[in-house]
């Protein structure tokens, strides 16, 4: 029986993908986790492994096509024997499909025609493999909003783009080559910058508090001001303080659980591992957004283990390397704004997680130690919790333990 290729689970606010490439094609002989055909979704690019052995038989979802979670992209056949009949046997005769009717490009007037929306709320959806092509092309949401789809519900696919950029090139369609200082501009939300308001939308429902705490971190800045170098020279990896702060946050996860635990359809799971979330930026310069790709297991990690890989993840996310399951599975989170400078802030959970912790901008300022003025470097640490879940008391004593192990600073004991 052939084996299918299944589009997996991408997280509870994506239900969809496109087909961006097929690294194989039919009649290939493919070995299972091999990687068989990369998919784009307004999370992550990346690719498949092969589900089995055996021959891709048929290619169910063409380049450019969209597929829902858990659908079949693809099928691959096991038996040699049936795998070599099915491919020599001629196709049937299929129905008239969104990749038969994209094949032909439609005349250069009807791909001018206004589009029907793809949704039944009156807003268009355009995959993310049309998206990132337009903004190549250099086609505005207008334009994109113009294009007669022949996909699954009047959507654009990858074939109506481009039969559209070849009309528009015969045409010589007029069009403004500057915009003017302040023009006023009104678009959807797309992309990623969609995905990260759906994800703040749901989180905003669950009735949260933030607790502030003030940490004393002289003895952490000194010890990475000493032993930097010395530090990457050694381990072969850059030394910085976020490493430190997962550390801290893990050791005091395991003695509360509940700030480890996530809470579902009046469910209550409490995480045996600490699966530690980072917030970190996408794209060499960031521009990408943010994203929170995850630590797995940091419980059963030494401080080298931390660093090496949040360097590693950092990296991906900068290369736009990351998987589908380098960002899943997270049961708490870490975001560090003082990284850019802020010193002061209230994050927002990632739901269904109990708990997220934002470290601040480290600064040097007069405070009082035995009653003698000292100059110290000092930083804030905010707790955002789920209220359903911990109360204030639990709180607090959560961040003072975080506070001891921070300004005790006995990691490497």
């Amino acid at each position: 029986m052939p084996v299918e290729i299944l589009m997996p689970e991408l997280g509870e606010s994506v239900h969809e993908g496109t087909v961006s490439r097929w690294l194989k094609q039919v009649g290939d002989f493919v070995k299972e986790d091999e990687p068989v055909v990369e998919i784009m979704t307004d999370k992550v690019n990346t690719e498949l492994g092969a589900p089995a052995s055996g021959v891709l038989v048929q290619i169910l979802v063409p380049e450019g096509g969209d597929v829902e979670v858990f659908h079949a992209m693809g099928l691959i056949e096991p038996d040699p024997e049936a795998a070599k009949s099915a491919v020599s046997a001629p196709p049937a005769a299929p129905a008239k499909s969104e990749a038969s009717m994209a094949e032909a490009p439609a005349p250069v007037m009807s791909q001018l025609a206004p589009a029907q929306p793809a949704t039944g709320n009156g807003r268009q959806w355009f995959s993310p493999l049309v998206r990132t092509m337009a903004k190549e092309k250099g086609v505005s949401d207008a334009e994109l909003s113009t294009i007669v789809g022949t996909g699954a519900g009047g959507r654009v696919n990858k074939k109506d783009l481009e039969a559209f950029l070849a009309g528009r090139g015969s045409a010589k369609l007029a069009a403004p080559t500057t915009v003017p200082t302040g023009e006023t501009k009104s678009f959807a939300l797309a992309g990623m910058r969609k995905m990260i308001a759906e994800a703040m939308t749901r989180s905003s429902e669950v009735p949260v508090v933030s607790t502030l705490i003030e940490v004393d971190v002289t003895n952490l800045v000194k010890f990475r001001e000493t032993n930097k170098e010395s530090f990457q020279a050694q381990n072969g990896v850059k030394l910085t303080f976020t490493p430190f702060f997962i550390k801290a946050l893990t050791e005091t996860l395991l003695e509360f659980p509940y700030l480890n635990a996530s809470l579902i359809d009046g469910q209550v799971t409490l995480h045996g591992g600490i699966q530690m979330g980072v917030a970190v930026s996408l794209g060499e310069k960031g521009e990408g957004g943010l994203i929170v790709p995850v630590i797995r297991d940091c419980q059963n990690k030494s401080l080298v283990d931390l660093a090496r890989e949040l360097e590693s993840i950092a990296a991906k996310a900068r290369g736009n390397q990351l998987s589908v399951a380098d960002v899943q599975g997270g049961t708490f989170t870490l975001t560090n704004p003082g990284s850019y400078g802020a010193v002061l802030g209230t994050p927002m959970i990632n739901a269904p997680q109990s708990g997220i912790v934002g470290v601040y901008g480290i600064v040097k300022r007069p405070v009082i130690v035995d009653d003698m003025i000292a100059v110290r470097s000092m930083m804030n640490i905010v707790l955002t919790y789920d209220h359903r879940l911990v109360d204030g008391l639990t709180a607090g004593r959560f961040l003072q333990a975080v506070k001891a192990r921070l300004e005790k600073f006995d990691f490497f004991k």
